[in-house]
């Protein structure tokens, strides 16, 4: 049964995650953990017609080995040859699979400031390659399994072995591999979130208002000619492909420097092997100008210090408390997940393709119109049973757009 449904999810992974296409380079980025799933993915790759697969290994272990013991001055340099492998690839054509299945709290001994160097020069070595996958140049997925540490801090009273086993049920039923035909469940998923997408689109928005009684009091402004997003994206040559499995969020930009008011995180943020927990940031004119944190206060100002756009917002998304993920009552510590089970926002970058006619623009033209810009982009948990928001149209007029934590369209 357990061998069926792994084969069925690298298939969908293959087929409806990446679509890949005929004579494609496929590049994996995988825990060492992972390596008998990608290798299955590799393999599923071939029998599609990938003219290669290369995998690219990580291994945590030694990474908080490294970030322990290397000298300082190491952690802001970015080796050449890693550079050069994912540029040479990114610009071939090549989809990327990453798997996400960090131990969220591997790295709480290590110096958050090592971690953020470390992280700037990697995101600023690799600018061209991020920019590339967010305006959807590129076909990408990320996904998750299950790994011991990991399954062990979702379920912590239960045995390592029950514990992995309990998580690879969870994720294969938020990827709807447990149904009897998943390519099949996942077509109607995505046309249940693409008829959301054309609600609000249809409503031109220019702002949304958020309310809930952890203390959110926060007001969005959103672009001209902005658009709401969800479920699949396409290439500029059309192919399509789903960038995210689970996904059950819609999402679009914000404006730069209209948001204003404070927002209260509704669930711990896993950064770097780190958590932080019960923060709130206060925004005036788009710009962080205050910020608390009960756990990982220095991880969140590291976070947000990265450049002068983590200052600022890049992603506003929604998904109803009401859905498969928030239903299931697990706190999975893995943002993959948690960002699917809520409401969320995301510091730093925004996604050009959430602006019309995006693909004619230049990077000038974005920052003329308000369009965030950074090194980083990390999505952070907002929503509640109890959240509001109110969206005002071009016209002026109110609309409810969230009550009671779901939809009210």
């Amino acid at each position: 049964m357990k061998n069926n449904l792994l084969q069925k999810y690298a298939s969908l992974i293959v087929k409806t995650g990446l679509n890949l296409q005929n004579k494609q380079t496929l590049v994996i980025t995988a825990p060492i953990e992972c390596a008998p799933f990608a290798r299955l993915v590799a393999e599923k790759a071939y029998q599609e017609g990938a003219r290669d697969v290369v995998i690219q290994w990580r291994d945590e272990l030694f990474s908080k080995i490294r970030f322990l013991h290397a000298p300082e001055e190491i952690f802001d340099e970015f080796p050449e040859w890693q550079k050069q492998f994912y540029l040479s690839y990114v610009q071939q054509g090549a989809a990327f699979l990453s798997i996400s299945a960090s131990d969220p709290e591997l790295m709480k001994d290590v110096n958050p400031l090592r971690m953020a160097k470390a992280q700037k020069a990697s995101s600023t070595a690799l600018k061209a390659y991020q920019e590339r996958l967010m305006s959807n140049k590129n076909t990408w997925c990320v996904v998750s399994i299950p790994t011991a540490s990991w399954s062990k801090k979702v379920f912590p009273h239960l045995s390592e072995e029950e514990s992995i086993e309990k998580l690879w049920d969870l994720i294969f039923k938020t990827v709807r591999v447990d149904s009897e035909n998943p390519i099949v469940s996942w077509e109607e998923h995505k046309a249940n979130l693409k008829g959301r997408m054309g609600i609000l689109n249809s409503l031109a928005l220019t702002s949304l208002k958020y309310k809930n009684s952890l203390g959110t009091d926060l007001t969005i402004e959103l672009p001209e000619n902005h658009l709401w997003l969800g479920g699949s994206e396409f290439t500029p040559e059309g192919i399509e492909f789903i960038a995210n499995m689970p996904t059950e969020e819609v999402f679009t930009l914000p404006k730069k420097t209209g948001v204003n008011g404070q927002v209260v995180s509704s669930m711990p943020l896993n950064y770097n092997g780190n958590l932080i927990e019960n923060f709130s940031l206060t925004f005036k004119e788009g710009r962080i100008v205050d910020f608390k944190a009960e756990k990982g206060y220095e991880t969140l100002k590291t976070l947000i210090e990265t450049d002068e756009g983590s200052h600022f917002l890049g992603e506003v998304a929604l998904v109803p408390y009401d859905s498969p993920i928030s239903n299931s009552n697990i706190l999975f510590y893995n943002t993959l997940f948690d960002e699917n089970a809520s409401c969320h926002l995301a510091l730093g970058k925004a996604y050009p393709v959430c602006l019309k006619n995006s693909e004619t623009l230049a990077q000038e033209d974005f920052s003329k119109l308000g369009i965030n810009e950074s090194l980083v982009h990390v999505d952070f948990m907002i929503g509640t049973s109890d959240l509001e928001i109110i969206g005002t149209t071009s016209d002026g007029n109110s609309v409810s757009i969230f009550k009671n934590g779901n939809f009210a369209l």
